[in-house]
């Protein structure tokens, strides 16, 4: 797999790139080097470098994020997995990890919005990420195509609920008094 051509097709061509994918191993070791930790460190550097541009020091916020996003990646690998059976698919690590890597591409790449303040709109581009997954859904778990609505919101609501408890553990936590 070339990143820059599965980055291209994946956002041009998703419905054919989806039936490509699905042939494809989902290795977790191979999807993470080869492809969640080079697009998650998109958001992660123009965070970095946002922060640099306003003078403030934003490398340990930087790597909280890189790592976040990391972990975001298992994470919904493991709620798609979960979930399969619900809505009619099949459970299968492998494929929820494709799924959840490859329906995360907008989303990383609209990261790098963040390094000019008055672009950060153009970051809701990433909502195709949104589209991403629920094309993915039926096509690597096998659910029905007609669940995949349903599928696609409760892997976004647990995904938002599990995002808000973070935020407030890691606020919880930075602005504490030592």
């Amino acid at each position: 797999m070339n990143l820059v051509e599965r980055v291209k097709a994946i956002l041009l061509s998703p419905r054919t790139e989806w039936a490509v994918i699905d042939g494809e191993s989902g290795d977790a070791g191979y999807l993470f080097k080869n492809y969640v930790a080079i697009l998650a460190a998109i958001p992660a550097v123009a965070l970095l470098i946002w922060s640099l541009l306003l003078g403030g020091f934003g490398l340990v916020l930087a790597i909280l994020a890189y790592i976040l996003y990391c972990v975001a990646w298992y994470v919904e690998a493991l709620i798609i997995d979960a979930l399969a059976p619900t809505f009619g698919g099949r459970k299968d690590m492998p494929s929820a990890l494709k799924v959840a890597a490859y329906s995360s591409t907008a989303a990383w790449l609209a990261g790098v919005f963040r390094i000019i303040p008055g672009l950060a709109i153009l970051g809701i581009v990433g909502l195709y990420s949104l589209y991403l997954l629920y094309l993915g859904l039926p096509a690597l778990r096998k659910s029905p195509p007609e669940k995949a609505i349903g599928y696609t919101a409760a892997v976004v609501v647990i995904m938002i609920v599990i995002f808000v408890v973070v935020v407030l553990v890691l606020g919880g936590l930075l602005i504490r008094p030592f």
